[in-house]
């Protein structure tokens, strides 16, 4: 369970650069929650993942996790029990490193140790080569392959595996399909599906795909100005079109979802 409490910050404060960021924001993410989260860009949704994955410290408020108070934690150690997406597929691997030391190096940190990669068994390495499999993109067979040689798709498609390798406790998907085409998009959002009711893990997943927003997971939430203007479980989902949707904001926000980047066709 995942709890914030009055969680605020404001960025370049006393400037002409001042922005706030997140507005006294509250939220309670149950256990197995898969919620997706729509704003037009500077609603404050990637400010909320970096302030729950600790890149920053926010200027008040509380984050727990699980009954644990993490606010004050480091992202290093949140690293350890939280997995991260984000849109840009060169982030999350080590581009000079093999697949196989890539899912090894995150296996080892996931599972809280600090062997090295000689500790690595032949039965984990199989282990990797079954969970290449499921990508069918036969990467299971090109293991010694540095990342850096991969396309978007495939590293995206890694990343997402060495994040949910050892499942994590909160998983934070930031526009994780939104740079990849058509087809690694379907692929990879279809094995973020497979993988979170798999193992029952804790979801949010940013996305600007508005009809996305309403089917994945079981909840929706928008943003706008640092606020949660609108949270919709899975049944009051149900009975909305994207135009109601988009009226909803509408009367949240008090003025009309605008960007450039929003997909609004079903």
């Amino acid at each position: 369970m995942l709890q914030i409490e009055h969680l605020s910050k404001t960025f370049n404060p006393g400037t002409i650069n001042e922005k706030k960021a997140l507005d006294d924001m509250n939220l309670l993410v149950n256990d197995g929650d898969f919620i997706t989260i729509l704003g037009s860009n500077g609603a404050g949704k990637s400010t909320l993942f970096n302030a729950v994955a600790g890149v920053f410290l926010a200027d008040s408020g509380k984050i727990m996790l699980d009954g644990k108070n993490i606010t004050f934690e480091p992202d290093y150690k949140r690293s350890k029990y939280m997995g991260r997406l984000f849109q840009d597929p060169l982030k999350g691997t080590a581009p000079h490193m093999t697949i196989e030391e890539n899912l090894a190096l995150a296996y080892l940190r996931a599972g809280h140790s600090t062997d090295s990669f000689s500790r690595i068994s032949r039965k984990d390495r199989e282990m990797f080569r079954d969970y290449l499999k499921r990508l069918d993109m036969g990467l299971e067979d090109r293991m010694q392959t540095q990342v850096g040689t991969l396309s978007g798709g495939q590293r995206q498609a890694l990343t997402l595996l060495m994040a949910t390798i050892v499942p994590p406790r909160l998983l934070l998907l930031d526009e994780h399909t939104a740079a990849l085409d058509p087809g690694a998009a379907e692929k990879i959002m279809a094995l973020t599906n497979e993988i979170v009711a798999e193992n029952h893990t804790t979801c949010l997943m940013i996305t600007h795909n508005m009809h996305q927003g309403l089917k994945t997971g079981n909840r929706t939430l928008m943003m706008a100005d640092g606020r949660i203007i609108l949270d919709l479980d899975e049944e009051e989902r149900k009975q909305l079109s994207i135009s109601d949707l988009m009226q909803k904001f509408r009367e949240g926000a008090g003025t009309d979802l605008d960007d450039d980047r929003m997909l609004l066709s079903d």
